[in-house]
């Protein structure tokens, strides 16, 4: 059975950090990229970034660079999602999903539908 269980999340103060992270098992982890999605009340699912089954490579979405950084370890089947100064508008639920490598090397951060495996997701409620 495929599972990825995100945690990490929390209430967190404007201007914390937080350290999110996705354990995988019941797929071959070392072939899939690996993104992260958010969802705030009342709006879509956005992209916030996405990395490479190597981790050889990164994106973000434009409004995470430079506060967001996300990584993996191979050997642990997971992927991880630091998150520095953080605002209201963070406040979402925070969802890891598995995508196919080819999907990353084309699109670099893929659109939902393009991810095979998605997690239950986590809270991170940011307080002003």
């Amino acid at each position: 059975e495929v599972q990825l269980v995100e945690s990490g999340g929390g209430l967190v103060q404007a201007g914390g950090s937080l350290r999110l992270s996705c354990a995988a098992s019941g797929f071959t982890f070392d072939d899939y990229a690996r993104g992260w999605f958010r969802q705030a009340p009342g709006k879509e699912r956005e992209g916030v970034s996405c990395i490479s089954r190597r981790a050889g490579s990164t994106y973000y979405t434009d409004s995470m660079k430079g506060r967001f950084t996300i990584s993996r370890d191979n050997a642990k089947n997971t992927v991880y999602l630091q998150m520095n100064n953080l605002a209201p508008e963070d406040t979402a639920v925070y969802y890891c999903a598995a995508v196919r490598e080819a999907l990353f090397i084309y699109y670099h951060i893929p659109p939902r539908t393009a991810y095979d495996y998605w997690g239950q997701g986590t809270q991170v409620p940011v307080s002003s």
